[in-house]
C-alpha cells in the first residue's frame, strides 16, 4: 500500500507549478475560500469541468469566461432547479457560448467541484455563490497535481453531464 504525504496550506495559491501534489484549503466569509477557487480556474490550461449547485457568483463566472477566452475547454453543469432562471450565472455563462448542462435526476445535484487540466480538484462545501462568499461558513479544498483524485472527480463529472440536459432543450 502507497501512502500519499501531502502539505497543506491555508493560502491560496495563484498557480500550482510544483509537480507534487499538494493541498490548499479556504475558508468562508473571507477572502481564502474565493481565492482557491479563483486559482484554480486562474491555473486552468487545457480543460475545466465545473459542478455547481447554486452558481450565482459573479467573480467566478468572469474566471471562467476568461479561461475559456484564453483557451481552456470548460464546461458547467448545475443543479436544474436552482439555475435555470435568465439572472443566473449558468444562464449568463451559456449566452456566452460556455457549455453548460442542467441536471434534474435528483432531489438536488448537491455537488461543488471542479477538475481543472486532469490533475487538480477543487471541492468542499462553498457553493459559487455571493453569499457563500460573504455570509456562510462555507469551505474549499484545492488537490493539486493528484491525477488520481482529479480521475475519479472527472469520472463522476461525465456520468452527470451525460444524465443532463442544456437549458434550452430539456428533452436531450
Amino acid at each position: 500500500m502507497r501512502v500519499l504525504t501531502l502539505s497543506v496550506t491555508l493560502l491560496h495559491l495563484t498557480t500550482a507549478s510544483a509537480s507534487e501534489p499538494q493541498i490548499t484549503v479556504g475558508f468562508s466569509p473571507g477572502s481564502t475560500a474565493t481565492a482557491s477557487v479563483l486559482s484554480v480556474i486562474n491555473s486552468s490550461r487545457r480543460s475545466l469541468d465545473v459542478a455547481a449547485y447554486q452558481f450565482t457568483s459573479r467573480p467566478v463566472a468572469e474566471a471562467l469566461l476568461a479561461a475559456q477566452r484564453r483557451g481552456v475547454n470548460v464546461r458547467v453543469l448545475a443543479d436544474a432547479k436552482d439555475n435555470g432562471g435568465k439572472y443566473s450565472a449558468v444562464t449568463w455563462l451559456q449566452r456566452q457560448g460556455v457549455p453548460v448542462r442542467l441536471n434534474g435526476q435528483y432531489a438536488i445535484q448537491h455537488n461543488k467541484f471542479m477538475v481543472s487540466d486532469s490533475v487538480t480538484t477543487q471541492t468542499g462545501s462553498y457553493n459559487y455563490t455571493s453569499s457563500a462568499s460573504r455570509r456562510n461558513a462555507e469551505n474549499t479544498l484545492v488537490v493539486w497535481n493528484h491525477q488520481p483524485t482529479a480521475a475519479a472527480y472527472q469520472q463522476e463529472f461525465n456520468r452527470l453531464w451525460s444524465e443532463s440536459f442544456t437549458p434550452d432543450n430539456p428533452m436531450n
